[in-house]
């Protein structure tokens, strides 16, 4: 139990894959015009594509990309090659369609959801003050904000949030993917954006997986060896000074993680409940999901890794998850440009399934598949 009687609510309605259904797809893979098992990964997709919606014609539109920002104090330390403006300028970025995932949501056509979880300077007040005006959004752009304005605490000196604080941002979240859910959404893509936040990543991966800080904190946005070492002890100091427990997941998360860092935990959470698949990215959104699967193992299942990030931590993630990535292209830029990639591999997976002839539509005399091919898949 979580402490929330929401959230347990949520998690309450994470169940398994949808055996039959998995069962269904595999079947209908092995009936077109091709040896069994013959598309690899594609098939493995399709099936989990089933067994998530509990539909073997699961299909990947409209589909949606979220991402979500926000500032972190420990950013102040120097842990990024970017000044912390820089979470406040992408943003602007990302609704005026400049970034590199609103490219690639316009390729795919895809919806592009921008969240200020706590981008410094924005929201309805800082202080006493209130702001001159939000982000604007550009076309095919959708905008969504916490109303918080700032940053996290230095997670290296104490918690970077309350409880509170942690939970109100899951549960926005929460609210996010249930709306998503309602509009018909069949297909969730994660992306985030934060200066300072593999700093937070590292730290809760390290928290989680109970990896040693060296091993999981890579260069982030650049560093040298030098800056990277000095990473690696904010780090240490950060788990020395919080002393997390693994067996406390929302405390884990309010010590050392970030606000876009717990919206997508709602994300996760809230898109496994309603059944809808959720694509994560890199090292960011791998933290997301620690977090998540912490709260209910029966998520991971739910959740398809698009990709290896050049962040060391991730392959760390992926191992703890059990999760296997579709694509290692290198990447480690963050925004969702994994995950919108791997959007690409599902659209293949289900175009096959639907749209290759069958053996019998088509006359062609077939194999039939060895004993128990379709039932050692359907459990994959």
């Amino acid at each position: 139990m979580t402490g929330s009687s929401r959230l347990d609510a949520v998690v309450d309605r994470i169940a398994p894959l949808d055996a039959a259904a998995m069962a269904a797809a595999s079947a209908r893979l092995d009936r077109l015009t091709k040896p069994p098992g013959s598309l690899g990964r594609l098939e493995e997709l399709a099936i989990r594509l089933a067994g998530i919606t509990g539909r073997s014609d699961a299909g990947t539109r409209p589909r949606t990309i979220v991402v979500a920002a926000a500032d972190h104090g420990v950013a102040a330390r120097g842990v990024s090659a970017y000044p912390p403006d820089v979470t406040r300028q992408m943003v602007a970025n990302f609704l005026a369609g400049g970034a590199a995932i609103a490219v690639l949501a316009r390729l795919l056509d895809a919806g592009l959801v921008i969240v200020d979880a706590g981008v410094e300077g924005h929201g309805p007040f800082v202080g006493r003050e209130r702001q001159p005006g939000p982000f604007a959004p550009g076309p095919s752009v959708e905008f969504r904000s916490t109303g918080r304005g700032r940053a996290t605490a230095d997670l290296s000196v104490g918690p970077a949030m309350t409880r509170v604080a942690a939970l109100a941002a899951v549960e926005f979240g929460l609210d996010l993917a249930a709306d998503l859910a309602d509009r018909g959404t069949a297909l969730i893509g994660l992306g985030e954006m934060g200066i300072g936040n593999t700093t937070s990543a590292a730290a809760l991966t390290s928290a989680l997986c109970g990896a040693q800080p060296d091993a999981v904190t890579g260069p982030g946005t650049g560093l040298d060896e030098a800056a990277r070492l000095r990473k690696v002890a904010i780090v240490e100091h950060a788990l020395a000074v919080n002393r997390p427990d693994p067996t406390d997941p929302l405390g884990v998360l309010a010590a050392l993680g970030g606000l876009e860092i717990a919206v997508l935990v709602g994300v996760l959470l809230g898109g496994a409940a309603s059944r809808v698949p959720v694509v994560l990215d890199g090292f960011i959104t791998g933290a997301a999901a620690l977090v998540a699967a912490a709260i209910a193992p029966d998520v991971t299942a739910r959740l398809i890794a698009s990709h290896r990030s050049a962040e060391p931590g991730h392959a760390v993630q992926l191992e703890r998850l059990g999760l296997q990535p579709l694509l290692d292209l290198e990447l480690r830029l963050g925004e969702g440009t994994g995950a919108a990639l791997a959007i690409g591999l599902l659209d293949a997976a289900t175009s096959l399934r639907d749209e290759m002839a069958t053996f019998e539509s088509a006359g062609v005399a077939g194999r039939p598949a060895p004993a128990g091919t379709t039932a050692r898949r359907a459990r994959s």
